[in-house]
């Protein structure tokens, strides 16, 4: 499919945490065929230097891969010196990063919950903590943070991660809140993606019927389109779901 959403970011800078695979690969590939200088940040070290020179290779982009955990603060502290030092001033951070542990809650252990949660909610947390404060000294910048259905409502198997999206979700109103009154040209936009055809469902749930999954280029759109917004408006929250999505509303 072809992109949805034609927006010219020559000479703006992004960062996609998750960024080598699934989703985060839709949306770097987004970003830097409207010309961003995309960074991909991934643990994944292997997969994301071969995306990354792939893109790079095929279509020219300006796509780096960066290994960083956001799970450390410390390692995201660092990360933003690095940025800064460069310089490579950061105008859009998509939080992408995610992992899930499908299990009843009786069977989970205080390391899945903590492995969940560190990396759904308080990932994103310190990414928007570096950020928001470089966006505000600067004047603007826009910040995605990908929800999901579960951040509205959950189901069986699905507590760490439903509680770490609820988090997230409020994370972010509550940051869109704070832009309007620190510095108007920071647009701050939750998305809300319903079931993909991505590794994050289809390696947990190899029997999963594919059929009723959208394509990550969708959601990947979606984010586009939230850029695209003229200054002076935002798309605070926006939700893309499969027409067969059972988890919405």
């Amino acid at each position: 499919m072809g992109e949805a959403v034609r927006l010219d970011l020559e000479g703006r800078n992004a960062l996609v945490t998750g960024g080598a695979r699934g989703l985060g690969a839709s949306i770097t590939r987004r970003l830097a065929r409207a010309k961003a200088a995309v960074r991909v940040v991934d643990v994944r070290r292997e997969e994301g230097e071969k995306f990354c020179a792939r893109l790079s290779e095929e279509e020219g982009a300006d796509v780096r891969f960066l290994e960083l955990d956001v799970r450390d603060p410390e390692a995201v502290e660092a990360a933003f010196r690095g940025l800064d030092e460069a310089p490579w001033p950061l105008d859009i951070l998509v939080n992408n990063a995610a992992v899930d542990v499908s299990k009843p809650i009786e069977h989970l252990s205080a390391e899945e919950v903590t492995r969940v949660v560190s990396t759904n909610l308080l990932g994103p947390m310190y990414m928007c903590l570096e950020t928001y404060r470089r966006m505000v000294a600067r004047g603007g910048g826009h910040i995605v943070n990908i929800l999901s259905t579960a951040s509205n409502r959950t189901w069986t198997e699905a507590g760490p991660y439903s509680a770490g999206k609820s988090g997230l979700r409020a994370f972010t109103h509550t940051l869109f809140k704070e832009a309007q009154r620190d510095c108007i040209g920071i647009g701050i936009t939750g998305v809300i993606a319903g079931g993909m055809e991505t590794p994050f469902v289809t390696e947990r749930f190899p029997d999963a019927d594919t059929s009723k999954l959208q394509s990550p280029d969708i959601v990947a759109d979606a984010v586009m389109c939230a850029l695209s917004v003229p200054e002076g408006s935002v798309m605070p929250e926006v939700v893309v779901v499969p027409r067969s999505e059972s988890s919405w509303p």
